[in-house]
């Protein structure tokens, strides 16, 4: 297949809003390729190449003075091979080979082709197709069910993998996909439920967890091996000696465990901030702070899949292979007893609680109502300091807002002027993104690549996770998941949420710098 095929059809799914337009368009493409071609294809359609990281950054893009071609000659196998060769350059001179290489490359492609090798190489391939849409378009492709395609692809990890079977062996291939120890398993996720009756309405009899704001650790074990996975499947164990070890002290051979991991204070043993664990979650050196696992799933032990069978069977097995590692839990019916549980999460210093029904089978990637998530919303009124261009279906919209909090004492700034706090491109409806894109721009004072900057008029309400210590930003504190709920048309930049009712939410933080 010639890549400017693959480009025109990430062109046309860049162009449409319609999921389902964008499934036809996607699995008109996979029906049409190679056998061969597939692993490559829907690597490069997820902006991640089949040969992994291919030692290439934005400095090295930058300097290519080559092309463009004036016809489309390029094929998918022509630059699947050259990332096999940049991916395997390694040594002395190898950073003239890399530019060699691409200079080759962007030198037979179409002033139409680079923009989307660009997008392929920095990981940003901007068309409104995510691997859900993907997924449903391989089953469409080669006319395999969705269901069966999606719990492959979970068993799998991989959805390249999952399409390459798919297109060579069909149903059948997908069928003969099963759990295997140390590869690593698509987790599953939690729905957003307001309030914890609303959750059990949906559950009735139901297992109320606490949710940790950790990091998700998904454990493998066979025999003395030992591996960790992130909640991306990435392989963690060389950071995690201490999850290891206890897993290697535990009373089975075989298994594979599903949870999080935090780390507690010394002396109050409450959890620190997520910023804390995920600073030495991500450590690749020795560090004095100890991640603690917390355990709330288990999917297999000593040759027994448990992954269909109901919650409440493998909760039992989890119970006897790792009881004191598991999350705080409660079995119960009764929004009462749910509800006090909600409020010793968050007296232990805890994110909320999952509902869970006991009966449900483990699905990854879904967000179904089996499990739902609890937390309290959190909201502050900030006001809009600049605005960036969206991309894809956000094209020729102002979408990623930046956020500010005020600063009335000048504690880091100007007195009366604002902190940025951080920003959010989430919760916005197509007609709030039409209105914000016009009225950002009335009140313009310059803009750069990319970027609009306004007057600091226009406040709007956040709702946000939590917040954290953050060196990217003057005011020590950045907000996590936050997403706009509203604009506030009714209050002016005066009376927006100063940087300490930020800070307040920090960790262990009292009100003030």
């Amino acid at each position: 297949m010639l890549l400017a095929e693959l480009v025109a059809t990430s062109d046309s799914v860049t162009a449409t809003r319609s999921r389902t337009t964008k499934i036809a368009l996607l699995a008109d493409l996979i029906g049409r390729l190679a056998p061969d071609e597939v692993v490559a294809v829907i690597g490069m359609l997820v902006a991640a190449p089949r040969q992994g990281r291919l030692g290439v950054g934005w400095s090295t893009l930058s300097r290519i003075d080559a092309g463009p071609a004036e016809r489309a000659g390029l094929t998918v196998a022509d630059v699947d091979a050259i990332f096999s060769a940049l991916a395997h350059t390694s040594g002395a001179g190898s950073a003239a080979r890399r530019q060699a290489l691409l200079a080759g490359l962007f030198d037979r492609a179409t002033a139409a082709e680079r923009p989307f090798l660009l997008g392929v190489l920095m990981g940003e391939v901007r068309q409104g197709a995510l691997e859900g849409v993907l997924a449903d378009a391989i089953a469409a492709g080669t006319g395999t069910p969705s269901e069966l395609l999606r719990r492959a692809w979970m068993l799998t990890g991989s959805l390249t993998e999952t399409a390459r079977l798919a297109v060579t062996g069909g149903g059948a291939a997908l069928t003969g996909v099963g759990l295997q120890v140390l590869r690593p398993v698509k987790p599953m996720l939690a729905a957003s439920a307001t309030t914890v009756e609303a959750a059990l309405g949906d559950t009735g009899d139901a297992v109320v967890d606490y949710k940790l704001d950790g990091a998700r650790i998904q454990v493998h074990r066979d025999g003395e091996r030992i591996s960790v996975f992130t909640r991306s499947l990435k392989d963690a164990t060389a950071r995690v000696p201490e999850v290891v070890a206890i897993v290697a002290q535990l009373p089975a051979d075989r298994l594979i465990l599903d949870g999080e991991s935090l780390v507690l204070d010394d002396t109050s043993s409450r959890p620190r901030s997520f910023a804390d664990t995920q600073s030495r979650f991500g450590a690749r050196v020795a560090r004095e702070e100890l991640l603690r696992p917390y355990f709330f799933d288990l999917l297999h032990v000593d040759g027994v899949d448990l992954i269909d069978e109901p919650l409440h069977v493998r909760l039992a097995e989890l119970e006897r292979v790792a009881g004191p590692w598991r999350v705080p839990s409660v079995r119960t019916d009764d929004p009462q007893v749910a509800a006090r549980i909600l409020a010793d999460s968050l007296a232990a210093g805890h994110e909320g609680v999952v509902v869970k029904s006991v009966d449900s089978t483990y699905a990854a990637g879904r967000r179904g109502t089996s499990w739902q998530k609890v937390k309290p919303v959190r909201t502050l009124d900030l006001v809009v300091l600049a605005a960036e261009w969206g991309h894809g279906r956000r094209s020729g919209w102002l979408s990623n807002l930046h956020l500010g909090a005020r600063d009335p004492d000048g504690a880091y700034g100007e007195p009366g002027g604002f902190v940025m706090v951080g920003k959010t491109f989430k919760g916005m409806t197509d007609a709030m993104l039409g209105w914000q894109t016009e009225a950002l721009q009335a009140i313009e004072v310059r803009r750069t690549e990319g970027t609009v900057w306004v007057r600091p008029e226009l406040v709007v309400e956040i709702a946000f996770d939590a917040a954290q210590v953050s060196s990217r930003y003057p005011g020590g504190a950045a907000l996590r998941f936050a997403r706009v709920l509203r604009y506030r048309e009714d209050k002016d930049a005066t009376e927006a949420d100063t940087i300490s009712a930020v800070r307040v939410a920090l960790p262990g933080s009292a009100p003030g710098r």
